[in-house]
């Protein structure tokens, strides 16, 4: 296993990569004011669900980003250089990768997720 002291990034020599939340939770607070409202295996969902940040799953410093199909073009805008700009500050990169919507099923308490 090694660590990069510069990310305090995990990355075990089993090529697994351990999932920094803490680093994204500050980014994302950090760039557009939302908290993290649900962690699920590789996805963070931002407050309302507005952005999904996933993580990379190969490098620790990377990450994906979708935004909500219903998050108004120059809202996604502004919040992506936002995301940008925090992401470069912390020596993390984060992709745009396109839009996503929710898919409520029957009960209230679960939800599917359609990448668009």
């Amino acid at each position: 296993m090694t660590t990069n002291l510069a990310t305090d990034s995990v990355i075990p020599t089993d090529g697994v990569v351990f999932y920094n939340l803490d680093k994204v939770r500050f980014i994302m607070k950090d760039a557009t004011g939302l908290d993290v409202a649900y962690a699920y295996q590789d996805l963070v969902f931002a407050d309302n669900a507005v952005f999904i940040i996933q993580f990379d799953g190969v490098n620790a410093d990377e990450y994906n980003c979708y935004f909500n199909q219903d998050c108004i073009e120059a809202n996604r805008i502004t919040l992506l250089a936002s995301l940008h700009a925090s992401a470069e500050l912390n020596k993390a990169v984060i992709h745009y990768k396109g839009k996503f919507e929710l898919l409520l099923e029957n009960n209230a308490e679960t939800f599917g997720i359609r990448f668009l």
